[in-house]
């Protein structure tokens, strides 16, 4: 594989970012409860909602994103939220998600955070191995919360 670039997203990335994310939707068995668009995507970004890191080749060519945000954790403090991570899956295991998982934790350095939050499904077991092999704890006990508007 030629050489693997992290890069803050912009908006021209976001079609390949929406992209990512009906991709990671099939993977896990719920494409169709996608229910946001492009035209969203694009609103959000530019209002600032989220924050995009980037993989790709010298050419250009996408090979994975990570999608996050600012948030707040009232007994830890700052913390970055990572809502979607995926990588292409003719990119899986060829270092694009070390690359991007290491600039990830650069950015919540540089923005002084205390931690990163995501969720994993519990029979994505090779998300949850690398969680685990970067040193991650995943709780068990906590059920995901939501309400619809």
């Amino acid at each position: 594989m030629e050489q693997i670039i992290i890069r803050t997203g912009t908006k021209k990335d976001l079609k390949a970012a929406f992209t990512r994310v009906e991709e990671l939707a099939e993977y896990e068995k719920a494409a169709g409860e996608v229910s946001t668009s492009l035209k969203t995507y694009e609103r959000d970004f530019e209002a600032g909602w989220f924050e995009l890191l980037i993989a790709e080749t010298k050419t250009g060519e996408n090979l994975g994103i990570m999608i996050y945000y600012n948030t707040f954790s009232t007994w830890k403090g700052r913390m970055l939220f990572l809502e979607d991570f995926v990588v292409a899956e003719k990119a899986r295991r060829k270092g694009v998600g070390e690359k991007l998982w290491a600039e990830l934790v650069q950015v919540a350095k540089q923005k002084k955070c205390t931690l990163i939050k995501w969720q994993v499904l519990d029979w994505n077991e090779p998300a949850r191995l690398f969680y685990k092999k970067h040193g991650a704890e995943l709780e068990p006990g906590w059920e995901n919360g939501k309400l619809f508007l």
